[in-house]
């Protein structure tokens, strides 16, 4: 669990979180309550401790604007002796707990492992309810009710308590990492780290090193041993970005790793033991690398125990309305601006993009219409029986969406006729199955 500490003094941040961590507390050191909400997000597994005056953003606006990312989050506000009273404001406005300066360690840390228990607790009950099939987080991260998402939180929710690998498949920036933190949210190594590998960067040199770790004088300039980024996750999960990346070389290492659990490092014959769980992401198909030599066929076969496909943006069309309002209702709550709704005609116009750069290319569409920086990426040169059609698909597609696919009070409210529903949906390529089968996750 990670303690958020946001201070502008500098003396004040770096000693205490210095005694901090010699409580045995993993305390990340912030200058400002900004750096503090780029870390938050709904499942953030951690407390936040903040001064409550400080330049900019104070504690009670950072207060505020971290639950309205997730309104669970324990925050922790530390207050002079003349603010007492604004305490007790910000505790009725659902602050943790608060301290007085001058405090002891003592106090801050008690405060801070209870805060934490409270986390753990809201965070474990949320994963229970995720692999029952409630609405929950997993909804939240990975919203659409496409037939394709239904499908996605299905599997994720199946494999998610186990401890099974997983090989995640997707196109550029359709969310493979969220999906592969999602997993680990939901899985009994929620509290263990997360580690992501990003197997395109790391230098080849050394590659090993970075992985496995290595023993002093394994190699020039070696000087002491070092834990690699396996034995770093131990108990918990390792994401391997991209492993189509992996030097070939390599790929048999890491497949002995796979089977066996155990690690050696550079330099040593020692064998380590490591309880953790594989996830590996790929925007190539695997299969064609296999046939091109540059992946392990068995290695292949090891880590497809389950398959996560992703779909791209422009397979689920009917999801970009609601999902762009989403992203502009998460972005407005970032910047700590109001929030702008999009006309029924743009939000049409983002149903026939194709974003090629999918749910990150969306999310910064997003971002830029809520600050107003330009104008949101819209259908140009379009004939206007084109842009109707698009904006009539985007309407029934909302309906859908909105009465969970329930079909009397989606034609009844846009006031047509049962079939002329049906003869609409054919006619947009919409999926049947959401008007006849209300998809329900479960």
């Amino acid at each position: 669990m990670k303690v958020l500490l946001v201070d502008d003094d500098d003396r004040m941040r770096h000693s205490t979180a210095q005694a901090l961590d010699l409580q045995g507390l993993a305390v990340e050191p912030l200058a400002s309550a900004e750096e503090a909400l780029a870390l938050a997000s709904p499942g953030f597994h951690g407390v936040v401790v903040s001064d409550i005056r400080m330049p900019g953003m104070d504690g009670m606006t950072l207060l505020r604007r971290l639950h309205d990312i997730d309104r669970d989050i324990p925050v922790i506000l530390v207050t002079g002796h003349a603010e007492v009273q604004l305490a007790v404001e910000a505790l009725r406005r659902g602050a943790y707990d608060f301290l007085e300066k001058p405090f002891s360690i003592q106090s801050m840390t008690a405060i801070i492992r209870r805060a934490a228990e409270h986390r753990a607790l809201v965070i474990e009950n949320r994963r229970l309810r995720a692999v029952a099939g409630k609405r929950d987080d997993v909804e939240a991260r990975l919203a659409g009710r496409s037939r394709a998402m239904v499908d996605l939180r299905y599997r994720l929710r199946a494999i998610g308590a186990s401890d099974a690998d997983a090989l995640i498949e997707g196109p550029t920036g359709a969310g493979k990492e969220v999906v592969a933190r999602t997993l680990h949210d939901v899985s009994g190594r929620a509290d263990r780290p997360f580690i992501v590998i990003n197997c395109a960067a790391l230098p080849e040199t050394l590659i090993e090193s970075e992985l496995f770790g290595h023993e002093a004088g394994a190699f020039p300039g070696a000087l002491r041993p070092r834990y690699g980024k396996f034995e770093h996750a131990r108990g918990g999960t390792i994401l391997l970005d991209e492993i189509a990346s992996m030097p070939l070389a390599l790929q048999g290492r890491f497949l002995r790793v796979l089977q066996e659990r155990v690690i050696t490092r550079l330099g040593s014959n020692e064998a380590i033991p490591l309880d953790v769980r594989f996830l590996t992401t790929s925007k190539v198909d695997l299969e064609n690398e296999v046939a091109r030599g540059t992946f392990r066929a068995d290695l292949l076969y090891r880590l497809n125990v389950a398959t996560l496909k992703v779909p791209a943006l422009a397979d689920r069309r009917e999801d970009i309305p609601l999902l762009f309002l989403q992203l502009a209702r998460e972005s407005a709550a970032r910047h700590g601006v109001e929030d702008r709704q999009p006309s029924p005609g743009m939000l049409a116009a983002l149903s026939t993009q194709d974003w090629p750069g999918n749910v990150r290319e969306l999310r910064n569409a997003a971002e830029r219409f809520v600050l107003d920086l330009e104008a949101t990426p819209a259908a140009e040169g379009q004939r206007l029986a084109q842009k109707v059609a698009a904006f009539e698909r985007s309407v029934i597609a909302g309906a859908i969406s909105a009465h969970g696919g329930r079909l009397r009070p989606v034609y009844e409210t846009l006031g047509v006729s049962r079939k002329t529903l049906y003869e609409k949906m054919q006619k947009h390529g919409l999926d049947k199955r959401l008007i006849l089968d209300p998809p329900d996750d479960t």
